[in-house]
């Protein structure tokens, strides 16, 4: 019987290109998905808030977001849906954004069963709030689930009063 011999010589290699592509297309995913998640938050002062507890989703919940800095602007993914000093007392953007978010949810007792989150600035007048809040009590929109963005009060603040 003869055995075959390898030549001690012989070098395996190992291509590397489609690992070192499939890594670069997992960077690009997660720098893409990262900006996207992120498009939800406008940079807001919240309000500060005892009970505020921290916001943990439910990720099969779609809940939309939306933004109120104090200038009174409405934006939902970096669009405005009313600006005051454009719109005036004109809420038809933000009634048909609200028409069409409470289409898309699922319903419960013929009700739109998903929240909707009001983040707004601390320095923000409440009017502002409120027309979102009576936008969704029309009755086309009916949306009932309403959360309001707070930050948690730090502790050292809590033990001054």
């Amino acid at each position: 019987m003869q055995m075959n011999k390898h030549d001690a010589q012989t070098e395996m290699e190992m291509n590397m290109t489609p690992m070192i592509d499939v890594v670069f297309l997992l960077i690009i995913f997660f720098m893409i998905i990262t900006d996207l998640t992120q498009q939800d938050l406008e940079e807001l002062q919240l309000p500060k808030a005892r009970s505020a507890v921290e916001d943990k989703p439910d990720i099969e919940v779609v809940r939309p977001i939306i933004n109120i800095p104090q200038s009174g602007r409405m934006i939902y993914k970096r669009r405005t849906l009313y600006d005051p000093e454009i719109d005036g007392d004109n809420m038809q953007g933000l009634e048909r954004f609200l028409v069409d978010q409470a289409f898309r949810m699922p319903r419960k007792d013929e009700l739109p069963d998903n929240p909707l989150m009001i983040r707004a600035d601390r320095g923000t007048e409440f009017k502002y709030i409120q027309r979102v809040m009576e936008t969704c009590g029309l009755e086309d929109v009916r949306i009932w689930k309403l959360e309001l963005g707070a930050a948690q009060e730090e502790k050292d603040e809590e033990e001054e009063k």
